[in-house]
């Protein structure tokens, strides 16, 4: 078994010992936590532990996600600029410890889970559970092994601290990740999703997974075949049958396209409601006034906005430029979804699209008198008066009338996968496995679903689906990865983020800084000091 340095092993041992103190507040008897996990009742609550560990992967900061990228680039406030520009990037910046540490602290959590699973009581979803906790573990390194490369692996449960540990490869990780999968397979539920991991969300990891190691100089010959087929079980023969505005109507979050998905509830921010929350509505948006629009207006950071390259991406006729995007602000911001009928609301901010004509405008502002007109190119943190409140585009996809001004006090549901990307994971691989016209075909639900013309063979390549990507995905967590994944994140983020040159991701001994570094602590502490860091950061 491969070792996690010290400090990690600590981290893991305080989360399963806060969870214990929360499973013996709500046991009412004085037995230990051990015993509790032994039965039933303390099994299902270790399991809903393992869940809520995703919501601070997935529901804080974006950074390592969305950062450093084709799409988003900092407005008036700055993300960590290592993340965001590469030329900063080393092993103690800002934020380059986040998934390092927040997925160990999950793994701990679903090594609990399955060193359980064989002492609790046996009841007849214990399996179900056991299969969940092996996805959530692989769903884990899948994380790290994008980021950071090869890991080290801990696949047992952690009762002291660890003082050495080694480091896997990659090849050895992306093997474990597709075991624990196929293994999770025949273990979760078969049925529809109710937000607990089903077959289906196995099988659409176990696409992305095989996709993303088919790039790798180890990958299988069948990998990308794989990951089509994969992703074709998930289809099932399913349409886009929803409008890309109802995808993401507040309330809708549990829509029939959601494959897998990260949830809250009230009650469960109730401690601390701007502090523990889903904060991706406060991303990808200007800041929209202070206390005196509290309530009538989200929280926005103006820290990632969508970038010119990404605005220009749409054309006239895409229903997600309207999904994706606030184009009408009215005079109470929230009445966009609180009221039905917009006909008689007053428009105060209007962001232009790329086609209006001149006299489009025109005709605009007569029909909205008073109206503050906002001209393409002027809402973008390449041409916007960033240090104007609303000056930019506002992503309202993820917005929730129901949050507190500020913070992270949204109890929406953060969606990690669904169908419209399980379609364009499928176009992907099969271009990749050698069958366009196939891969073009899944890509084409996409856009039919968005109302644009189908794309041609002709110009259907890899830049093609990772702009359609963008389109479709805008604000989701993927496109890191995604350029990661491809071979891209040099070229294109060098080509549309005006940050970042070629030069920004040279590293050490001419290595590229596409790998995040292994964080200083953990090689600091670690008493093997033959740990090697990732090349580009030594």
């Amino acid at each position: 078994m491969k070792k996690i340095n010290s400090i990690f092993a600590i981290l893991l041992l305080l989360t399963a010992s806060g969870c214990a103190e929360f499973l013996e507040e709500e046991n009412k008897s004085n037995v230990t936590a051990e015993e509790f996990y032994e039965t039933a009742e303390g099994y299902e609550a270790l399991i809903n532990a393992n869940y809520s560990a995703l919501r601070n992967i997935y529901g804080d900061d974006p950074w390592m996600f969305v950062c450093g990228t084709d799409l988003y680039q900092e407005g008036r406030d700055r993300p960590p600029q290592g993340l965001s520009k590469y030329f900063e990037l080393n092993s103690s910046s800002s934020g380059v410890d986040f998934l390092y540490v927040n997925c160990y602290k999950a793994i701990q959590l679903a090594n609990s889970a399955i060193h359980y699973a064989d002492i609790t009581e046996q009841t007849g979803v214990t399996t179900q559970y056991l299969g969940e906790a092996r996805f959530l573990r692989a769903n884990a390194y899948f994380l790290l092994v994008q980021s950071y490369g090869g890991v080290g692996m801990i696949t047992e449960y952690v009762d002291e601290p660890i003082l050495q540990f080694d480091r896997s490869n990659a090849e050895e990780v992306y093997a474990f990740i597709i075991a624990e999968l196929e293994g999770a397979m025949g273990q979760v539920s078969s049925g529809a999703y109710d937000g607990h991991v089903n077959q289906r969300a196995v099988e659409n990891l176990l696409a992305k997974v095989h996709l993303t190691r088919g790039y790798e100089a180890f990958g299988t010959a069948d990998d990308f075949a794989k990951a089509a087929s994969y992703a074709d079980n998930v289809i099932n023969g399913q349409g886009l049958n929803l409008t890309s505005e109802e995808l993401w109507t507040p309330g809708n979050d549990m829509n029939e396209e959601v494959i897998f998905s990260v949830q809250w509830s009230a009650g469960s921010i109730s401690a601390d409601p701007t502090g523990m929350g889903n904060k991706q509505q406060s991303y990808f948006g200007p800041y929209m006034g202070g206390s005196e629009v509290a309530g009538d207006a989200p929280y926005k950071t103006y820290t990632t906005l969508p970038n010119r390259f990404a605005l220009d991406l749409y054309e006239e006729g895409d229903e997600r430029w309207y999904s994706t995007f606030m184009t009408e602000v009215f005079t109470r911001y929230y009445d966009y979804f609180d009221v039905d009928d917009h006909s008689s609301l007053m428009v105060e901010d209007f962001y232009e699209p790329r086609w209006f004509t001149a006299q489009d405008s025109i005709d605009y502002v007569n029909a909205h008198p008073g109206v503050e007109y906002h001209s393409y190119g002027t809402t973008d943190p390449n041409g916007g008066a960033i240090s104007l409140d609303r000056a930019t585009m506002i992503v309202k996809k993820f917005d929730d009338p129901t949050s507190l001004f500020g913070g992270a006090s949204s109890t929406r549901d953060f969606i990690v996968s669904r169908l419209a990307e399980t379609y364009l994971v499928a176009a992907e691989a099969y271009l990749q496995a050698g069958d366009p016209s196939t891969g073009l075909d899944r890509l084409n639900v996409v856009r039919e679903r968005a109302g644009v013309a189908d794309a041609s063979l002709g110009e259907f390549d890899l830049d093609y689906i990772l702009d359609e990507r963008a389109r479709e995905l805008l604000g989701e967590y993927h496109r890191w990865f995604d350029l990661k994944r491809t071979g891209k994140l040099v070229e294109r983020a060098s080509a549309h983020n005006s940050w970042i040159t070629p030069s920004n991701f040279e590293g050490a001994n001419g290595n590229l800084k596409i790998l995040r570094p292994i964080p200083q602590n953990a090689i600091d502490l670690n008493q093997n000091k033959d740990f090697p860091q990732n090349p580009a950061y030594e």
